[in-house]
């Protein structure tokens, strides 16, 4: 009898002994939410921002926007397992204020036993490799419906190396923004502010669509475009709630500020639209809550829900008017306002992280001895930094892909539309053989 409870006791005996690290270190919970994460960035992609960017074009473009969202998804992808990751999160030796270095190019490695954290470091470089792939997704509405499909494919090879990794080492892989302080939980700069910037670099450069601003160019399928919206306002909870990457309180209190971003940004531009022309449009709603949803991004895992709600309030009106500025009054045709929102979105989101997380208004704090005047100040440098470095790298690019394949369309395959042009198809076929 003796001998069987002894028995018994050697599981609790086991239970006390030391693991090896792994065992320790291992957060299935953590794991499993930020593989959940991970599944909802991408949808945010494919189909969310395809759908989003699809209605708004024209019908003869609308199998162009879904054609680069898809390849870039697969290009991107490419590029990550290649090199991009190593650019973006290993240690660069000398050049690791700016840059990654290549050794863990083709993700060597990365085996089922390597952490990152808590997380399989598999788990966290396909995680990673989402926010890689919506950044330049997201750049294609500053040139939508006048652009080679071949220039396309060599932006997003070459923005890539050039402006996102450098980006993302500098501020999420331990680069010297990092270094300096600089709070972006989910992608105000590394994504909005960087992708707003390019696309803005892009419309400049390439000049506006045939016949703006005098020709009406209305969105082709508006149920399209809120179906999209939707699927972002859903995803936007991988986006910046897996940021945290774990599956606690941060991760909880991001999604909670960042639903309120989106609500507040969705009221707001809902409200100017109203009072200025007597009704308020989907066009609109919809428009605010991405305008609320990129400002509230980089906050969003250092701030409360009321600190979210009014990012969402300003983001709302400063997105609508920053719209107004950018396609009437200075005429550049940004197609899909992807400046106006992502861009400035991205700036003030990043700004304003300095300010609502203060504790008086309901944040978590800075670091120690840093006061709310220096992490403004601190976060403003980390916004001038990147405008500046996006704008360069990608005024480098545009240019090298203009001169390798040649960046717009002719008159005539512009007038055509590029689903024919480039495709060969049509996204839809409604004569009566096809019914």
């Amino acid at each position: 009898m003796k001998r069987f409870i002894a028995l018994l006791g050697l599981p609790a005996f086991l239970l006390m002994l030391p693991f090896d690290a792994a065992a320790d270190t291992l957060n299935q919970a953590d794991t499993a939410w930020i593989m959940t994460s991970t599944a909802l960035v991408l949808f945010m992609c494919i189909p969310g921002l395809a759908l989003f960017y699809g209605g708004l074009v024209r019908t003869k473009n609308i199998l162009s926007i879904l054609m680069q969202c898809f390849a870039i998804t697969a290009v991107v992808s490419a590029l990550w397992l290649a090199f991009l990751y190593s650019l973006s999160f290993s240690d660069g030796g000398g050049m690791n204020a700016w840059i990654g270095g290549l050794d863990k190019s083709f993700l060597a490695g990365v085996t089922v036993d390597s952490l990152s954290g808590t997380i399989p470091e598999s788990v966290f470089s396909m995680f990673q490799l989402t926010f890689a792939i919506i950044t330049p997704a997201l750049v294609i509405g500053g040139f939508a419906e006048r652009v080679r499909f071949s220039a396309v494919m060599m932006f997003t090879v070459l923005w890539m190396i050039l402006a996102y990794a450098p980006l993302c080492h500098m501020v999420w892989g331990g680069g010297w923004l990092a270094e300096m302080g600089v709070k972006d939980f989910a992608g105000g700069t590394v994504v909005h502010i960087n992708a707003g910037v390019a696309a803005l670099v892009a419309a400049l450069m390439m000049g506006p669509r045939r016949g703006f601003p005098t020709t009406m160019m209305l969105p082709h399928n508006m149920t399209m475009t809120f179906t999209g919206a939707a699927m972002l306002w859903v995803g936007w909870f991988g986006f910046n709630g897996g940021s945290a990457v774990a599956a606690n309180g941060s991760a909880g209190m991001a999604i909670l500020a960042t639903h309120m971003g989106a609500a507040a940004g969705s009221l707001a531009w809902m409200a100017m639209e109203w009072i200025r022309h007597g009704k308020p449009s989907m066009l609109g709603i919809v428009t605010g809550m991405v305008a609320g949803l990129g400002t509230v991004t980089p906050a969003s895992g250092f701030i409360g829900p009321m600190g979210g709600f009014m990012i969402g309030l300003i983001a709302g009106v400063v997105c609508y008017w920053s719209v107004i500025i950018i396609k009437q009054k200075l005429k550049i045709d940004d197609s899909l306002d992807v400046f106006p929102v992502h861009g400035v979105g991205g700036i003030m989101g990043t700004i304003l992280t300095g300010v609502f997380a203060a504790p008086a208004l309901g944040g978590l704090g800075f670091d120690e001895g840093i006061t709310m005047i220096q992490q403004v100040g601190i976060q403003t440098v980390g916004a001038v930094v990147t405008i500046a470095w996006s704008a360069v790298a990608s005024y480098i690019v545009f240019k090298l892909t203009d001169a390798l394949v040649g960046l717009r369309v002719d008159q005539q395959e512009e007038t055509e539309g590029l689903d024919l042009v480039f495709h060969d198809e049509r996204g839809y076929n409604f004569d009566s053989g096809s019914r």
